[in-house]
């Protein structure tokens, strides 16, 4: 092979290189991908944007829609006013011989009535303090009704004797029905006030007679 002659005319010789040798020295060019277009990009921010905006307005539309069903259930509240179902003034308690002498207190939750049972006759009291509607308690250590407002007491009678009670409490309506049974009107009731014909002594239908 002859020596090539320099390009710049300088003396001497260039060394002849295999254009194999020159390939395998040079790196091989990596192939950049292709740049992503710019409206592509932009899609998808705006699908972005739209997505975000569609659940605030599913977020907003729910809470009105839970403020208005709040108010129309109010609004219709008013149309079922909350009531108080008593019990019957009305009732039957039992025979006359399910009550042992003594107070027996098992009406008093249900129908705020004691019932005592003496050796010759039954009564019925209504369980209001006759000085300011509270409930009295039967205290049996002290054979009394004591009332826990303001102190006033009664006998096993459901009279008055200390305490700030002006009378008596009040005796319900008793009566037998064709069973037997004990019926109670708490509707219907007999006071003793003072200086008056006392209802307990002057009513039949004040007391049962028992034997």
């Amino acid at each position: 092979m002859e020596p090539k002659v320099r390009p710049d005319g300088g003396g001497g010789s260039v060394s002849s290189v295999p254009r194999a040798a020159v390939a395998e020295a040079t790196p091989p060019r990596v192939k950049a991908s292709p740049a992503q277009p710019a409206p592509a990009r932009e899609n998808q921010n705006g699908q972005a944007a739209e997505d975000r905006l569609k659940f605030r307005r599913r977020l907003v539309w729910s809470a009105v829609g839970a403020f208005l069903t709040a108010n129309f259930l109010m609004f219709l509240r008013f149309f079922f006013p909350r009531t108080l179902f008593e019990p019957s003034t009305k009732f039957r308690i039992g025979f006359p011989s399910d009550f042992p002498l003594g107070v027996d207190e098992r009406f008093k939750q249900s129908h705020r009535i004691w019932v005592v049972r003496q050796p010759d006759k039954l009564f019925v009291i209504s369980a209001r303090c006759t000085h300011l509607g509270c409930t009295p308690n039967w205290v049996e250590p002290e054979n009394k009704f004591k009332c826990p407002c303001h102190g006033s007491g009664y006998d096993i009678e459901g009279r008055n004797f200390e305490g700030p009670a002006p009378r008596p409490m009040d005796r319900a309506h008793v009566e037998l029905d064709a069973e037997g049974q004990i019926v109670v009107d708490t509707s219907r009731l007999y006071v003793c006030n003072p200086g008056e014909p006392c209802e307990f002594d002057t009513n039949p239908e004040s007391y049962l007679v028992v034997s």
